[in-house]
């Protein structure tokens, strides 16, 4: 019987897998969206969330993107420096993604820049991006795909403040973006926030923090209390579902931060939209898996 070789294995796991995000939304996504939806009491607001959820029903069964807008991918990889297969992951995460972009079918959103050209296969220049992180000694591997998407993309800033501003600084920063700009990623919104000490390492943070787990808080009691803050500030805003008011604005606000040089402090925003498409899958060094993020589907 023909045996496949492990590198063709883990591509046509990892293109079903980046076809199902595409699909399907994670679990703590969906459990904030059912929450949410309960909680709305204005006929349109209503209206919405029932459109949403009839929605995410038909992309599962008729096998469609659940946005047609299925984003940039881009992937983070949370690697034991022992995963047998980690020189070839590169190439294996570019191949996947031609896989899932002609399976799903995912929308062709790799344009190269200067040319102007879309390649059509969603790889690219640097595209999937791909954020590599050794995380310890062991055989496994996690690789969380993210796909993000035009409209939630959009409201991403980061800025660096001087020290006097302080942290109402950087929460006047938070407000003012979702404020200008919230309205164009779908809301109800996972916002993400970094708190560095320049502007590339307060975006990074705020990409990390926007992908956590819904439900979950920073461990440091500060940072809890700011995210406790922002989330029902936002809220008051009442955003609503895609913008159109209502009782919320967001599903959750995360903050993440590190230390930074004592004369400025870096502020990172990342937005992402009510179909906060990512998913995560762990392997072995045999290619064993398990999906983290959408408990009992297979794929």
């Amino acid at each position: 019987m023909f045996k496949l070789d492990k590198k063709e294995m883990m591509i046509q796991t990892l293109g079903k897998f980046v076809d199902m995000t595409s699909k399907e939304l994670p679990d703590d996504v969906m459990a904030k969206l059912t929450e949410l939806r309960v909680q709305e009491i204005k006929p349109l607001a209503k209206a919405i969330y029932d459109v949403m959820f009839e929605n995410m029903d038909k992309a599962k069964k008729l096998s469609r993107p659940t946005c047609q807008d299925t984003g940039v991918i881009q992937y983070y990889v949370r690697s034991g420096a022992k995963f047998p297969y980690l020189g070839q992951l590169r190439a294996i995460l570019r191949e996947a993604t031609v896989r899932a972009t002609k399976s799903a079918p995912l929308r062709l959103n790799a344009v190269e820049v200067f040319d102007e050209v879309n390649t059509g296969t969603n790889v690219g220049t640097d595209v999937p991006y791909i954020v590599w992180d050794i995380v310890d000694d062991s055989t496994n591997v996690e690789i969380e795909v993210y796909q993000a998407g035009g409209g939630c993309s959009l409201p991403g800033r980061s800025i660096v403040l001087p020290p006097l501003a302080g942290y109402e600084g950087a929460m006047q920063f938070v407000f003012d973006t979702i404020v200008n700009w919230g309205i164009n990623a779908c809301p109800p919104l996972v916002v993400g926030i970094g708190i560095g000490t320049c502007a590339n390492s307060s975006a990074s943070l705020s990409k990390k923090a926007m992908l956590r787990p819904i439900g979950t808080s920073n461990p440091h009691p500060k940072a809890a209390e700011m995210e406790k803050m922002i989330e029902k500030g936002l809220n008051d805003i009442g955003l609503g579902p895609q913008g159109i008011s209502g009782a919320n604005s967001v599903m959750a606000v995360h903050v993440e931060g590190m230390a930074h040089h004592p004369s400025v402090l870096g502020v990172g925003v990342t937005v992402g939209c009510w179909a906060n498409r990512h998913g995560i899958i762990r392997f072995d060094e045999h290619l064993n898996y398990e999906l983290i993020s959408h408990k009992g589907v297979q794929l």
